[in-house]
């Protein structure tokens, strides 16, 4: 006998769904709708079939469900960075919402650029995902139409629009922006600033946001406007604030792009011997720890990031399960987080 005709040492046979069912004592379609919906079957029938799948090792077969389903259990997540401290949170939130669920998260990154955006939502899409979840609002036209055509949930996520691809969550970066530097204002700083790094177009509409404030307010447009496409960091908001104290001596106050960007401007600042508060406000964006560790403590706008994520995920579970996700679209909102570098006392 030929050593690959001896069934001893031929591989053991896979565990089937029709295993999985006979052991938990139901049909294979149940078997099928618990692990793809567990809400759907009771929760004895549930923990019946989850020890069954636990015991003989039972692994599902993505390409064979996609083909039954028209769809796999894979979650796609389009986001630009890992590195985002922001983006970070709300992947976390993400996966603490999806614990327990039959689909899978599979984050993607673009590193900020359209070409690969679009390139990642085709191959997500050719995939039959079970849900597709895309960081933004500025997806290209192609992409917009290949997310219209799919055949399953998207969600946006991180800003607000009016013509939402089918579901939206989070909030105004314009409306945050104006929110923060109008708090600037009503502390009495008269000649509020803006520096900015990595200017994407979310960047852009809190630079919106900036100037939406010095208008309703009737202060001029001078330009106290220091920004760069280079990738933010706290080096390089040190330079900035540099560049600003050089070409707007009179800014007495300064709305920085991100928390990174706030943190360097404060060092400078101090650097500079200029005391945060009282010679000059400064203000971040998103609220990291450091902002109420730092001393002074610094203002900045809170986020919602968990929130965005945990959210996102409810929507596609509650459509994935055939019941109503509720408003298509979600403003979570913002909110300023006043501290002493914005206190002129």
């Amino acid at each position: 006998m030929c050593p690959s005709d001896d069934p001893s040492t031929a591989p053991p046979k896979s565990p089937t769904l029709a295993d999985v069912a006979a052991m938990a004592g139901t049909s294979t379609i149940t078997v099928s709708r618990a692990l793809r919906h567990p809400g759907m079957v009771s929760e004895a029938l549930r923990a019946r079939i989850t020890q069954a799948v636990e015991a003989l090792g039972y692994v599902p077969n993505p390409a064979a469900t996609a083909l039954a389903s028209r769809r796999t259990t894979v979650v796609g997540v389009v986001m630009p960075s890992l590195a985002d401290p922001s983006f970070a949170e709300i992947l976390d939130g993400l996966y603490e919402a999806a614990v327990g669920s039959a689909f899978t998260l599979q984050p993607a990154f673009t590193r900020g650029d359209a070409a690969t955006e679009d390139r990642l939502i085709r191959g997500f899409a050719a995939q039959r995902p079970a849900a597709l979840i895309v960081a933004g609002i500025d997806q290209s036209p192609a992409s917009r139409m290949i997310l219209r055509q799919a055949a399953c949930p998207v969600v946006q996520i991180m800003d607000l629009a009016d013509d939402a691809i089918d579901m939206l969550v989070g909030f105004s970066h314009r409306m945050a922006a104006r929110a923060a530097v109008e708090h600037l204002l009503a502390q009495g700083y008269g000649a509020p600033a803006f520096i900015g790094a990595a200017m994407d177009l979310r960047a852009e509409r809190r630079l919106a946001g900036y100037r939406d404030a010095l208008e309703a307010a009737g202060l001029s447009q001078r330009s106290r406007v220091v920004t760069t496409p280079k990738p933010s960091g706290a080096s390089l908001g040190a330079t900035l604030f540099g560049r600003l104290r050089e070409h707007a001596p009179d800014a007495d106050s300064v709305l920085c792009n991100d928390d990174d960007l706030a943190l360097g401007a404060f060092f400078a600042a101090q650097g500079a011997g200029l005391c945060v508060g009282r010679d000059i406000g400064i203000c971040g964006f998103g609220d990291r720890d450091t902002m109420a560790a730092a001393i002074p403590a610094i203002t900045s706008v809170r986020t919602p990031r968990r929130e965005i994520g945990t959210t996102a995920w409810s929507m596609i579970a509650a459509r994935l399960a055939g019941e109503d996700p509720g408003p298509a679209v979600r403003d979570l909102g913002f909110t300023i987080m006043a501290r002493a570098s914005t206190r002129l006392d």
